[in-house]
């Protein structure tokens, strides 16, 4: 029996093994605690699965350390298909925040698609004088030293949004890191703290109660959403080519089988096209990724851009974990 015989008749083997893939539930670890954007993006995308699967999907929980914890923990995790990983843009920003990281974000993972961008909002306490984006940057100018920025953490989308906004406008302020948006939030409308650069999911609800002053959007383009419309982007205001977003993945451990990794892409990419997935993302202030980084390749080649858009903003300001 020659070599290429063989060979095709192992590969017949494998593929014939992972043939009723799945056969238990699936695990999608979060690494971050329950009740936060990701998590919620978890459990809406693991209702869109069960069906294309025709599999129960279990969230776990696994927080710390800026989400390096239950991203550790999938690294390490059997290759079979039923232990995967939801993450967002600090799967790309974690090799420049943590100096001892236990994997290898490019190497550790097989990549099966983006899921969505949640766009970014600059906000400021309700006293704050200035009223447009325009009298801000003023404000800012005549306030050197003095300014006050908050974030929920190392590493989450307030920082990084904080950091870039800072570098931009070759500006320093004073960065306050809380435990949670949810602290950051409460000390900003009690006027603890000036400003802070934060998601969607955490800002549209205190904007048009107008429990916050927004000035601008980080995304591209201007929003639609009914409390966000308004809103000018801030490359429109003059910062060129600022552009965040925080967007989600799905990755599972490096080694996973190609049949197991087809079938789960195949599943990901109906699930994005699910009316109900789309209305509760919609509702989150969320975008649907729906373009080539779906793809497994475009996938990773999108995280290692990010990784390069990040590391010199982070290591110059000198802001990192071990």
């Amino acid at each position: 029996m020659n070599k290429l015989l063989l060979a095709c008749l192992a590969a017949l083997g494998t593929t014939a093994a992972w043939a009723e893939y799945p056969e238990k539930p699936i695990t999608i670890v979060v690494p971050f605690a329950a009740g936060g954007p990701t998590d919620k993006v978890a459990r809406d995308l693991a209702e869109a699965l069960r069906k294309p699967l025709n599999a129960t999907l279990v969230i776990e929980n696994v927080g710390g350390a800026g989400g390096t914890l239950g991203a550790t923990k999938v690294a390490k995790a059997a290759p079979d298909g039923y232990t995967i990983l939801l993450h967002h843009i600090g799967m790309s920003t974690s090799p420049s925040l943590y100096r001892n990281m236990q994997y290898k974000t490019l190497d550790d993972f097989e990549y099966l698609g983006l899921v969505n961008e949640v766009p970014m909002t600059l906000i400021a306490k309700p006293s704050m004088a200035a009223n447009s984006y325009a009298e801000l940057s003023k404000w800012i100018d005549a306030n050197h030293g003095k300014i006050n920025l908050a974030n929920a953490g190392l590493g989450s989308a307030s920082h990084l949004c904080g950091l870039l906004f800072q570098s931009t406008l070759k500006v320093d302020m004073t960065t306050v890191p809380y435990k949670g948006t949810g602290p950051a939030m409460t000390d900003l409308i009690g006027g603890q703290v000036d400003l802070m650069c934060d998601q969607t999911t955490n800002t549209s609800s205190q904007i048009e109660s107008g429990k916050v002053k927004a000035y601008a959007v980080t995304t591209g383009k201007r929003l639609t959403a009914p409390a966000l419309a308004k809103l000018p982007t801030l490359d429109e205001m003059g910062l060129k080519g600022f552009n965040v977003s925080i967007w989600h993945g799905v990755y599972a451990p490096k080694g996973t089988p190609k049949p197991v990794l087809d079938k789960l892409n195949t599943a990901l990419k109906t699930a994005l096209k699910d009316a109900d997935f789309h209305k509760r993302q919609e509702a989150l202030g969320a975008v649907i990724v729906n373009d080539a980084r779906n793809n497994p390749a475009d996938h990773k080649k999108f995280v290692e851009a990010e990784i390069n858009k990040w590391g010199p903003v982070i290591k110059a300001a000198g802001q990192y974990a071990d």
